[in-house]
């Protein structure tokens, strides 16, 4: 499962304002995990920025002047996300801004048709219902750090967003659980577990019953409410009528 988690920065809150993007940080996942590959870029808007939208993210048109354009970037940017599932807080905010940069460039097409979106906000207010769920709400809610964040930044803010993220579905981003098997970890689960290789020994292999399997459905039935469907054991699929799962 590919994610990746986006933010934009912009000289305006309305695209039909003729406003564009300035900054656009992106963060990949990989099954829940930080890969380390980043997309970043300062962006030359070809108009002023807004005084509102300064105060916010305290970019200039000094520091853009000799930055590309959204136009000599676009491909690259495309090959980045295409086919991920984007998280975003607020997203329909900076999907209308991409869509807006992408609409002005002939042969590229909307996101919502190279990528799968996911809103974090959205998520954010299903689970806390009546709640502030900003970003920074969020991080204090679930103890994410943010004390870099004295003004908005697209690449600060995707990695911000990733922590919450994780917290928000599962918690991950703490435990930071390694998969890979040092050398060591390997040698001693093989001494731990050659003597049960031994000729003449049988393991025997407990079944879970129809009751347990059942009891186990309705477990993530909860979990799948609370999370806003995000269970990662039911990714992809989603129930019928009776509660059983189909994959789509």
């Amino acid at each position: 499962m590919r994610q990746i988690v986006l933010d934009v920065e912009t000289t305006g809150l309305e695209t039909t304002a003729g406003h564009r993007i300035i900054e656009i940080g992106c963060v990949e996942l990989l099954n829940r995990r930080p890969t380390g590959q980043k997309f970043h870029r300062y962006l030359n808007p070809e108009r002023e920025i807004d005084t509102g939208a300064l105060a916010v993210h305290g970019i200039d048109m000094a520091k853009l002047l000799q930055a590309p354009k959204f136009a000599e970037i676009a491909a690259e940017l495309v090959a980045f996300i295409e086919g991920a599932e984007l998280i975003i807080h607020n997203a329909p905010f900076d999907v209308g801004f991409l869509d807006a940069e992408f609409a002005r460039l002939p042969g590229l097409r909307a996101v919502a048709e190279i990528c799968r979106v996911l809103d974090t906000l959205a998520l954010a207010r299903r689970l806390h219902p009546g709640q502030r769920n900003s970003l920074d709400a969020l991080c204090k809610r679930y103890s994410v750090d943010n004390t870099r964040r004295e003004l908005h930044g697209a690449l600060l803010d995707a990695g911000i967003l990733v922590d919450v993220y994780l917290a928000m579905t599962g918690g991950q981003s703490a435990l930071a659980l390694d998969m890979r098997r040092t050398e060591a970890d390997a040698a001693l689960v093989g001494s731990i577990a050659s003597p049960l290789r031994a000729p003449g020994i049988t393991l025997s292999i407990p079944v879970a019953s129809a009751d347990e399997l059942r009891l186990h459905e309705s477990m993530l039935d909860l979990i799948h409410k609370a999370s806003g469907g995000q269970v990662l054991w039911r990714v992809g699929s989603m129930p019928d009528g009776d509660g059983a799962h189909k994959t789509h």
